[in-house]
């Protein structure tokens, strides 16, 4: 259920100029560390609880709106994230877009094989301690 609440205010929060969403997605051009103990029991249930309920959505729950609402779980429990935006040419030369989700070494949506075709042309790191990073 959180993850099919979280999926819906996510595409809600899609359909914003993305201006007014960047806001909240953290601290831009950032990540976090990669080196980070994680939970990973945690990471692969949201993970796994991302990509069942996104089949389920009456509305399409593409690889944003798994983005940000895998960071919003990642948040709930204590846990750092970045999310990132990429741009690639698809076969006809047409402009498409991807999103993804990592947490310490791993990847929590987005898919690893699908990310390697993108460029990265947009990052955000959710810190969740009040301490400044850069």
């Amino acid at each position: 259920m959180e993850a099919y609440i979280h999926l819906g205010r996510a595409r809600v929060l899609k359909s914003l100029p993305f201006s007014q969403v960047a806001k909240g997605l953290g601290k831009q051009a950032i990540e976090t560390d990669r080196d980070t103990n994680c939970n990973l029991s945690d990471l692969k249930d949201v993970s796994t609880a991302i990509q069942i309920m996104s089949k389920y959505t009456i509305w399409q729950s593409a690889c944003l709106v798994q983005a940000i609402a895998a960071m919003k779980m990642l948040e709930r429990r204590g846990i750092e994230s970045t999310i990132y935006l990429g741009t690639a040419k698809d076969n006809k030369q047409k402009m498409v877009a991807h999103a993804w989700v990592r947490s310490g070494p791993y990847y929590v949506t987005g898919g690893v094989t699908g990310m390697k075709s993108f460029t990265v042309v947009g990052v955000f790191a959710n810190f969740l301690d009040k301490e400044v990073h850069h």
